[in-house]
């Protein structure tokens, strides 16, 4: 069943133009995860200051995330209300990703520490900035159920590259390859590139993505003073609201469980490859191929596959069969490591691919419908309130996920200063790395389990809406 018409579908172009910027949102994450390791392996961080540069401005980015929501949702413009964000916040990332990674391994340990934490809050700055508006854009561009999946799908379609595109970036940077005389070198100089495109292509949704004037709405006031009053009303209130509905509370706790269970170990698989399949000799293009083919299978099989069964059993099932493939994955991941054989592991990726990919392909898609609820309870259209707290949740995870990343490798006793590992730190970087998005995604099914928001009551909902925006219409009409 599907109310789907040919007067909601959005544009090709649109799509598109609304899925590069998902290619930017994708690809400073994936580049970043990838410098990290520099921090450690050439700079000399140890895993608590690794871990405190994860956290600390991760979670300044959740904290202003539900801050730009407000101001997004109540923006009066002859642009509309997003536009104008994503052109500035995109400018503000692509610049301070530049400064933020100009390091030298000639400076101390603590200065290293204390300049890239500064740029890091600069960048994730300019990341809420673009980012709040940039996924209430999405929200806006349909109100059919079936096309936010498309929208979502192609969004994530594109936004896949980065994480095809960024692990070659571990083979232009190993100095063994001739590109570079050493990993700081390398990001330094990869730094300009990347920050450089990756702005050029985050403009794109400001510019092509249509907007309407919003000069004429009855919006809260956006001034320093009101937004201080009103900090009450972002943090407290409209939290209390929108996790009241069951449907949105759910969405959020399972993407919280899934998507950090998961990045708490992203970066391990390099250490993995390096250390127990090659003894800390040197990995090749292993790492790379960890990345690029898991990105891959999630682009061409796992994205489209997730958008078809979504549109014949519903969202919510497909949620549970794309999450119960992933753990597959992450089991058959610990046994297909195998020292001497790394190509094994390469069985294990279209099924481990299944977990972040049908996510995010489902998950935004889902609160777009959750929002038309919140329409009907409240009468206020609170895309970007909705997308700030659903978006905290996953940011707040993953500052968390980087605090414990830094946690484990002191728990397990990794050396970052040791060319060779002991078996116990391996090992327990290898339970980790299989365990914890295993325990997360269990949990994360459980909680879906009974998730209601089924497409029949999101038509019915969208229903009242246009009958409530036709019977307004008609009252100013009459009126005037």
């Amino acid at each position: 069943m599907s109310n789907t018409n040919t007067s909601k579908k959005v544009l090709m172009g649109q799509k598109i133009a609304f899925g590069l910027g998902m290619l930017a949102n994708q690809m400073f994450p994936a580049v970043i995860s990838i410098f990290m390791v520099v921090l450690v392996q050439n700079l000399g961080f140890p895993g608590w200051m690794w871990g405190f540069v994860a956290f600390l401005p991760r979670l300044f980015d959740a904290i202003t995330d539900p801050i730009m929501g407000f101001i997004s949702d109540n923006t009066k413009s002859k642009w509309g209300r997003r536009k104008q964000y994503v052109l500035s916040g995109a400018i503000i990332m692509g610049i301070s990703f530049i400064i933020m990674w100009q390091l030298n391994e000639a400076n101390s340990i603590d200065y290293n520490f204390a300049y890239f934490l500064f740029w890091s809050l600069v960048f994730y700055l300019g990341l809420t900035i673009f980012s709040v508006p940039y996924v209430a854009m999405g929200y806006e561009m349909s109100d059919d159920f079936h096309e936010r999946t498309n929208i979502m799908g192609i969004a994530q379609f594109i936004g896949q590259w980065a994480w095809v595109i960024a692990p070659w970036l571990w083979v232009i940077m190993d100095p063994g390859q001739g590109f570079f005389e050493s990993g700081e070198v390398a990001v330094r100089e990869l730094a300009i590139w990347v920050g450089l495109i990756c702005m050029i292509i985050a403009i794109i949704p400001a510019i092509f993505i249509k907007g309407k004037s919003t000069l004429n709405e009855k919006y809260d006031s956006i001034t320093f003073e009101n937004i201080f009053k009103n900090l009450h009303t972002i943090f407290v209130i409209n939290f209390k609201e929108a996790l009241k509905i069951k449907a949105f509370r759910k969405l959020c706790m399972a993407t919280f469980l899934v998507f950090n269970a998961f990045n708490t170990v992203a970066a391990f698989s390099y250490f993995i490859i390096l250390h127990y399949l090659f003894d800390g000799s040197g990995a090749g293009l292993w790492p790379t191929l960890f990345g690029c083919v898991g990105a891959l299978i999630t682009t061409f099989l796992v994205i489209p596959f997730v958008t078809q069964i979504s549109k014949k059993i519903g969202k919510k099932k497909a949620f549970l069969v794309s999450q119960s493939i992933s753990i597959v994955g992450y089991i058959m991941l610990w046994f297909l490591f195998i020292p001497g054989k790394p190509y094994l592991f390469l069985l294990a990726l279209p099924f481990f691919s299944f977990g972040i990919g049908g996510l995010f392909t489902l998950m935004m898609s889902m609160t777009a419908d959750v929002i038309d609820l919140d329409e009907l309870n409240t009468g206020k259209r609170r895309e970007g309130i909705f997308g700030a707290i659903y978006w905290w949740m996953v940011k707040f995870g993953f500052g968390i996920a980087g605090g414990l990343t830094g946690v484990i490798f002191s728990v397990i006793g990794w050396d970052s200063g040791a060319e060779t590992q002991t078996v116990e730190a391996v090992t327990g970087l290898r339970l980790f790395f299989s365990g914890l998005p295993m325990l997360g995604t269990i949990i994360a099914i459980y909680i879906m389990w009974d998730y209601d928001l089924s497409e029949e009551k999101a038509i019915e909902t969208r229903v009242q809406l246009d009958a409530r925006a036709a019977e307004e219409k008609s009252r100013k009409r009459y009126h005037q």
